[in-house]
């Protein structure tokens, strides 16, 4: 047996001699110090010795051991310390993929700059919060419990009083609340409706709502406005008409239609603040007067790209969003 420890020994002196790499390195110990390497198989056969050769024969094999694990952990921080990181300067850069604004960003960014040019200020998300109160989000835009147009809008309530919002116009209500006239406010932000998830309808989708309140505001500057929008986003040909409809918030109320083609499309609702909605934060309808207008973002998206169903814009398909 101890002919046998010297050959190991005299063996491994011989490959160490050879060690110049840390690939090298690695292999040297793998093959004699792993847990299936040389010396732990030649540790295995000592239970085959007597109790008094077992423990002479362990003791150099162990130092044997120990001597190793010793040298190649000195081996390695000499290569370590020596070679460093090896850099090839000749070597071409890598090809990183830039990113790119989604879709729905850039439109929303375009219509905050065109709105900013109008003069309007952008309210912040937390001045106009996604979890809302049924007060602002209908009692106090001329919606009581018993209205029948709370049918059209499909709520999902947390309680019997809170709720996520089914409209930005809340955010209306809280600015007016909050600040005196004249205000001139934008916000845009995600609104909810229990709806089925499919190419024209989304649970969850954006909105951008308009706030004009001054005194002798007239329809004639939010038809003014409403133009200019739409020839900012659509472009200066862009055909644009205001059709009557209703809103519990607005009287006069209208739809604002964009023509594409040989068909005229609706893309947002607006009208005259409601004197009720006005009397509700306290103002003065005898005083002060104002307008509103609320257009869904995914629809204007979908218009301006070409795009026939909604739900492309939540998939994040990077072959999509690639052609945007």
């Amino acid at each position: 047996m101890l002919d046998e420890i010297q050959a190991l020994k005299d063996e491994i002196d011989r490959e160490w001699a050879k060690v110049s790499s840390l690939d090298v390195l690695e292999s040297f110990r793998i093959k004699y110090l792993g847990k299936k390497g040389v010396i732990q198989e030649f540790i295995k056969k000592l239970s085959t010795l007597a109790p008094e050769d077992r423990r002479t024969v362990g003791k150099l094999v162990n130092e044997i051991k120990e001597k190793y694990e010793r040298l190649v952990k000195e081996k390695k921080e000499e290569f370590a310390s020596t070679f460093g990181r090896q850099w090839d300067l000749c070597l071409p850069p890598r090809q990183t993929e830039i990113g790119n604004l989604h879709p729905l960003t850039k439109v929303i960014e375009e219509l905050l700059e065109v709105m900013a040019g109008l003069g309007f200020e952008e309210v912040s998300a937390y001045d106009a919060p996604d979890v809302e109160w049924d007060y602002y989000n209908f009692e106090c835009l001329n919606i009581p419990p018993y209205h029948p147009s709370r049918e059209m809008q499909a709520t999902f309530f947390i309680t019997d009083k809170m709720l996520l919002r089914t409209q930005t116009s809340p955010v209306q209500i809280r600015m007016m609340l909050q600040r005196k006239p004249p205000l001139r406010i934008v916000h845009v932000g995600r609104v909810y409706r229990f709806d089925a998830f499919d190419a024209t309808h989304a649970p969850c989708f954006h909105q951008m709502e308009g706030l004009y309140i001054n005194k002798n505001v007239s329809f004639a500057e939010l038809k003014g406005t409403l133009e200019k929008l739409v020839k900012e986003i659509f472009g200066e040909k862009a055909e644009f008409r205001l059709m009557p409809s209703y809103f519990p918030f607005t009287e006069p109320s209208a739809e604002g239609h964009v023509k594409f083609g040989d068909r005229w499309l609706e893309i947002f609702g607006c009208g005259m603040v409601h004197p009720q909605v006005l009397k509700n934060v306290g103002l003065s309808p005898e005083e002060w007067s104002g307008f509103a207008f609320g257009l869904g973002i995914e629809r204007i998206a979908m218009i301006k790209y070409g795009i026939d169903d909604i739900r492309l814009f939540s998939d994040n398909d990077i072959r999509f969003l690639r052609q945007l």
